[in-house]
């Protein structure tokens, strides 16, 4: 009989089609055997516990580089201590396309920058503008060294395309065959109502929310994806919000539109209410979209179980709040306008995701594996390796307790960011032990792999 490294016995094993109790054989960094009474050099005994795939985050900003030349606090070592923390073994961040530097001088940057990495990671290349080179030369050559896929915003002052500009990278993506992410809001409704709002002197954190209404986000979405019917090529709508946008999405696949989409856990679990917490409290829930209403976070769950969403990322992005270069960099009085857009959210995703899902009777557990790992290494060329629990995948196992109860504080995480959004939060199911690549990497709240551990990994398309 085969003597493995290590074996991880009568754990229940869930992937996005299963669920069954097993032994799982690991020699070196691989999933080798799956089967019952199998014999190891080491034995971990998971009797009581589930063995999920590692999550994959696929929308994360991690040391991002801004166009004003201020950089996300959150850098690889501590963000990606935070990701294992919560039970996330996959990365998937951003290469900014900031003037002055070319694309693939700044993707290959921005590689080398997660060369500090706790775990595995891949990179979504920002398109901010559709110059010659970046549009004929440059988006083939980051297709080519692997990135998992484009990104543009139809909104933010440094950021947005308009749609012509969207059209050109459609086409370009099309010849690469290269998937677009798309952040969608309406620039000019948003400008407008921004305006409107501080000449009424509607200066608070809310006031985000208001200035950014579902209409706004519901007819970008649509704008988006005409724009990809028109070219034929596959987009995805990040963190989508409310119900309204949902919708939208739904009639454009009943119709064959190549059209994907993603939502985050604080759209599941957190309302705008929040924005109106007592002074300068309320810019922690600051995120664009806005956070939505009860009744929009209660009519987001149809929409995770019939398919039309099918990611839970993060969208981490974390500004400190305390301090004059996170939240408060243009005063603790600064309008909603000023205030950077973003909440961190690595290490709670999971956790938070399954306590609201599982625990709430929202899905099953074979939902909760294809949402948080199984779908996003698939769509952004990762599968078989990545993403389930296989003979022949990448041991990146994460072993959680699903009745583990905590309260969820911001010191769990180790993180630079200095808050998180879900403090005093009560959950129940956490991760205990996660390996990547067969190594433990985090023991029962403590993180062993060590910065440069994790390896940078290229999307295969087609």
């Amino acid at each position: 009989m085969t003597t493995f490294d290590i074996v991880i016995r009568n754990g229940m094993i869930v992937t996005a089609t299963d669920k069954y109790t097993a032994d799982i054989g690991i020699n070196g960094s691989k999933i080798v055997d799956i089967g019952f009474d199998l014999k190891g050099h080491e034995t971990i005994d998971a009797t009581g516990l589930l063995v999920l795939p590692g999550g994959i985050d696929g929308h994360c900003h991690i040391e991002q580089e801004e166009a004003d030349g201020t950089i996300h606090e959150d850098d690889f070592v501590s963000a990606t201590g935070s990701a294992l923390l919560g039970g996330t073994t996959t990365v998937v961040c951003f290469a900014s396309h900031v003037p002055g530097r070319g694309l693939v001088e700044q993707f290959d940057a921005y590689r080398e920058k997660g060369g500090n990495s706790r775990i595995d990671f891949a990179i979504h290349q920002i398109i901010t503008r559709t110059d010659e080179q970046t549009i004929r030369d440059d988006i083939p050559v980051v297709a080519e060294r692997g990135a998992a896929g484009l990104k543009v915003f139809m909104t933010y002052d440094d950021f947005h395309l308009t749609d012509g500009q969207f059209l050109q990278v459609l086409e370009a993506a099309r010849k690469s065959d290269i998937i677009v992410s798309v952040h969608c809001e309406n620039y000019d409704a948003i400008r407008h109502l921004i305006l409107q709002h501080l000449a009424e002197g509607r200066t608070e954190p809310h006031g985000h929310a208001t200035s950014r209404p579902p209409a706004v986000e519901r007819e970008a979405t649509y704008r988006a994806m005409t724009m990809s019917e028109l070219v034929d090529r596959k987009i995805q709508i990040f963190h989508v919000s409310c119900p309204d946008v949902a919708e939208e999405i739904a009639r454009a696949q009943s119709r064959d539109v190549k059209v994907v989409a993603e939502t985050c856990p604080h759209y599941l679990t957190l309302t705008e209410d929040d924005l109106k917490r007592d002074g300068f409290e309320g810019t922690k829930y600051i995120c664009s979209p806005p956070l939505r209403t009860k009744a929009a976070q209660d009519g987001m769950w149809q929409y995770l179980r019939n398919g039309v969403i099918s990611i839970i990322s993060s969208d981490h992005c974390g500004y400190t709040f305390d301090g004059t270069i996170g939240k408060g960099r243009h005063g603790r009085d600064a309008d909603f306008s000023l205030i950077p857009n973003g909440m961190p959210g690595l290490g709670t995703r999971l956790p938070v995701f399954y306590d609201a899902a599982i625990n709430g009777g929202k899905i099953d557990l074979t939902d909760f594996v294809r949402l948080t790992a199984t779908t996003p290494a698939q769509r952004y060329g990762l599968y078989p390796e990545k993403g389930t629990i296989a003979p022949g995948s990448d041991a990146d196992l994460v072993l959680w307790d699903p009745n583990k109860s905590v309260t969820i504080t911001n010191a769990l995480f180790q993180s630079n960011i200095d808050y998180t959004p879900y403090e005093g939060r009560q959950v129940q199911g956490w991760p205990v032990k996660v390996f990547q690549r067969g190594v433990l990497a985090m023991d029962n709240g403590t993180v062993t792999a060590q910065p440069g551990t994790g390896r940078f990994l290229r999307s295969r398309r087609g």
